[in-house]
């Protein structure tokens, strides 16, 4: 195994200011809530003091939308696909600083922020900057409407890329947007309003409140908002779902997931293995769609563990900082807490645990990778979302059988396929209840094919043309 030496990313690179403020009508400006810390997870340094908005704050906001609304949504599509561009090529030209920042609030691995992140943010930019001034080429009608202000409320693990994914679509059919970003990760939100006025953005189009759940809870209930955009837990979703019923709000929502990774027999064992990895230990499993629940074949089951047990004592866990580094910190001291919990109760109820010999830092939030075998459908850990770097294994003998554990969940937002035969990963797709199904890959994103899932995972489609569906009045 090789000895790596730090190569530690530059700090340097961004300026993180002491104190922030909320960001409406193109202007920062002080909330009326307390303020809160924003830390390193891992490290537990206090980064930045962050405004609470109160629902006064969010009434300015959404107010400052409907105000910006008329003149947004006038605008011929090829003008708003000006600034859709404009922000896509200063993403790009600022996107060591936008990493590092990521880095430092989420604790995500460097590595994943600048080679994934990035790139499909700045991505989804330009798509749908492509697609402003051909709305009425997509289905939706010769002449679709925006509806107005958009509620959009995202989460902490892919803090900028949610970003991406809500407010492209909105601008490019022509809506304002209110956004609130997660409590622990709100500074690449308010960084990228930074670039909104780098942009020049008009005031008004782009808003950013932060604060905690009240705040969210404020954006998604007003009254003027006629969109509402959610991505997090299915327990939230539900709320949001109840509190906007009887509404004429269109609402989408991207919630959690419990998704099969499948390996047959005759896949490439060490493909697969890699594409294990990257499902479940991606981003420290903080992934709506991660492959949390392992189906191998039987025949096979002993070969493939014992190269995944080999592959996971290669992996490096520490300083999120460090390019080397592919596991970083857990995003919080909550969500640390339920990742052992949940951990806890896998061992309890008799499944076998496994995790590489690997120090854990002193401070900060870390988890080991963690595998468990010996799991029955029965099992919390194979059926509630962990939300962590926790891998369930199950096995199965057929592929009617692979089926039929694969959808005993209450989710259905992804699955994978790992196969040589063409026919039967069609077979499969056909019949595995997931929004998305990949073959002989895993977390493939690309902002011209739609995401979303079935069942607690949510309704509504994210990404690609379909994207485009709830920003429009069709």
């Amino acid at each position: 195994m090789f000895e790596y030496a730090p190569a530690p990313e530059s700090r340097d690179v961004v300026d993180i200011k002491p104190s922030y403020g909320l960001f409406i009508d193109g202007e920062f400006t002080d909330g009326a809530g307390t303020p809160f810390k924003t830390v390193n997870p891992a490290t537990e340094e206090v980064l930045a003091e962050v405004a609470t908005a109160s629902q006064a704050d969010v009434d300015r906001a959404v107010r400052a939308a409907r105000k910006a609304f008329g003149a947004w949504s006038a605008l011929p599509g090829s003008e708003r696909a000006k600034y859709l561009f404009r922000i896509a090529r200063i993403v790009q030209e600022r996107s060591r600083e936008l990493a590092v920042l990521e880095t430092l609030d989420n604790g995500k691995p460097i590595r994943e922020a600048r080679d994934v992140d990035l790139p499909l943010v700045a991505a989804h930019f330009f798509y749908y900057a492509g697609w402003a001034d051909k709305l009425g080429y997509a289905g939706y009608g010769p002449d679709p409407r925006p509806l107005g202000v958009a509620g959009q409320v995202i989460p902490w693990n892919f803090p900028l890329l949610m970003l991406a994914w809500k407010i492209a679509p909105a601008l490019a059919c022509g809506n304002t947007v209110v956004l609130k970003p997660a409590e622990t990760t709100p500074l690449t939100a308010l960084l990228f309003a930074e670039i909104c006025r780098q942009a020049e953005l008009p005031p008004g189009v782009v808003n950013i409140v932060t604060g905690a759940g009240e705040t969210g809870a404020a954006v998604v209930n007003h009254p003027d908002v006629n969109k509402v955009a959610f991505t997090g837990s299915t327990e939230v979703g539900r709320i949001i779902a109840r509190s906007v019923a009887g509404s004429a709000k269109k609402v989408t929502l991207e919630l959690g997931g419990k998704a099969a990774n499948i390996i047959f027999e005759d896949a490439a064992i060490d493909q697969a293995v890699e594409g294990i990895v990257n499902g479940i230990f991606f981003n420290q499993g903080h992934v709506c769609c991660a492959g949390s629940r392992l189906l191998v074949q039987e025949s096979i089951a002993g070969d493939l563990m014992e190269a995944l047990k080999r592959r996971l004592s290669m992996l490096r866990l520490g300083d999120p900082m460090d390019k080397n580094t592919d596991i970083g910190a857990i995003n919080s001291a909550e969500q640390l807490a339920r990742v052992r919990e949940l951990s806890d109760i896998g061992e309890a109820e008799g499944a076998e645990r496994w995790s590489p010999a690997c120090a854990l830092p002193e401070r900060g939030f870390w988890f080991p990778p963690t595998i468990f075998s010996g799991v029955a459908q029965s099992h919390r850990i194979a059926r509630d979302e962990v939300f962590g770097p926790v891998l369930a294994v199950l096995t199965f003998r057929t592929p009617a059988e692979a089926v039929e554990k694969a959808n005993n969940t209450a989710y259905g937002l992804s699955a994978g396929v790992w196969t040589e035969k063409g026919s039967r990963i069609l077979w499969m797709a056909d019949r595995l209840r997931a929004g998305v199904v990949w073959a002989n890959t895993f977390n493939k994103f690309d902002p011209a094919s739609p995401f979303g899932g079935y069942k607690e995972s949510g309704y509504g489609r994210e990404g690609g043309r379909h994207g485009l569906e709830a920003y429009l009045d069709v």
